[in-house]
């Protein structure tokens, strides 16, 4: 991906560079396994000292969503793998796998009635299981419950999921013991950090978020001369916007996108045609006059992650070791 650094904002520049980066994991633009550029080369790129990138990516590291290998560079961490999702556990269950299948043909079964053997057990284990309890902690309450749903939806049976929001863990005690109980916290790259300094020791996965269908849908729809206006609610994601209306609105070449705070905000949308406003940003719409249309880009959590990462940690019970210390010792 691109990196770029507004020298304008008053955001200090290595700040603005570890939003970015953060913002870039939790909306897909950084993959796990991805080596960012060494220290040197993402200093020449941006025109800032060496010692501030350094800073950065050490910052990332002890937030877990970065490491590194000696002599090869930094990439962008698995979060799955922080909390213990690894070969090991697989290997483990091949070894069962084996035993079981062993067994199987030695009684007479086939593939067929093995695998239904199987699969009817897994259904009656999966109902005695207790649910174990998922809390989203996100920015905005609204959003962060529309996350949770949706993360709940592909669960299904398996776990309960709450909503609640970082500033709300922070003002609330009562808030923050109940959520200390929870099998798993769900938050995104750029808000890891401050939720494990609230909730340390707690198992934690940052997860990705994707354009929702019906923001792919809305983009895609705006006529190639519409004056389309993008506010972001947070400058690190302004970057990853703009990124996005190419990506699905790449016939519409009348684009700005700006900030929030942006001093000439008020004048643009007055001469917009359509206003595309971060989560967040809802009240802009009140500045709107008859015949301007006006979308929410809106993310989702993405469900394959959740079915590929989510679900076998879940299911794999390993949250009962955070519970005595043993998990962070692993991490």
């Amino acid at each position: 991906m691109e990196f770029h650094l507004d020298r304008t904002s008053s955001i200090p520049l290595g700040a603005q560079l570890r939003g970015t980066i953060e913002y870039a994991i939790t909306f897909g633009a950084l993959k796990p396994g991805e080596q960012l550029p060494s220290v040197r080369e993402m200093a020449d790129l941006l025109g800032v000292a060496p010692m501030t990138v350094a800073h950065v990516y050490r910052e990332l590291k002890a937030a877990e969503l970065v490491y590194s290998k000696p002599g090869a560079g930094t990439f962008i961490a698995d979060a799955s793998a922080l909390l213990g999702s690894s070969g090991a556990h697989l290997s483990e269950l091949h070894q069962h796998l084996d035993a079981l299948i062993n067994c199987g043909i030695l009684m007479g079964y086939n593939a067929t009635d093995l695998g239904a053997l199987v699969s009817n057990r897994f259904s009656e284990r999966q109902r005695q299981l207790r649910k174990k309890t998922v809390f989203l902690i996100g920015n905005f309450i609204d959003a962060a419950r529309d996350y949770a749903n949706c993360i709940a939806e592909t669960l299904g049976e398996i776990a309960e999921v709450e909503a609640t929001t970082l500033t709300s863990l922070k003002n609330d005690e009562l808030l923050r013991q109940r959520v200390s109980h929870a099998d798993l916290l769900l938050t995104f790259a750029h808000r890891r950090r401050e939720v494990s300094q609230l909730m340390p020791g707690q198992p934690l996965l940052n997860i990705s978020f994707i354009p929702s269908e019906s923001t792919r849908r809305s983009l895609a729809s705006l006529e190639p001369l519409t004056k389309t206006l993008v506010v972001s609610i947070f400058p690190e994601f302004t970057s990853l916007m703009t990124h996005g209306v190419e990506r699905f609105a790449p016939h519409v070449t009348l684009v700005t996108v700006v900030h929030r705070n942006d001093p000439q905000l008020a004048e643009l949308i007055k001469e917009t045609d359509a206003l595309v406003y971060a989560t967040g940003a809802q009240d802009l719409i009140s500045q709107l006059r008859e015949g301007q249309i006006s979308f929410e880009y809106r993310h989702v959590p993405d469900a394959g992650e959740i079915q590929r990462v989510v679900v076998p940690l879940l299911q794999q019970g390993i949250f009962q070791a955070s519970n005595t210390g043993d998990l962070n010792e692993n991490q």
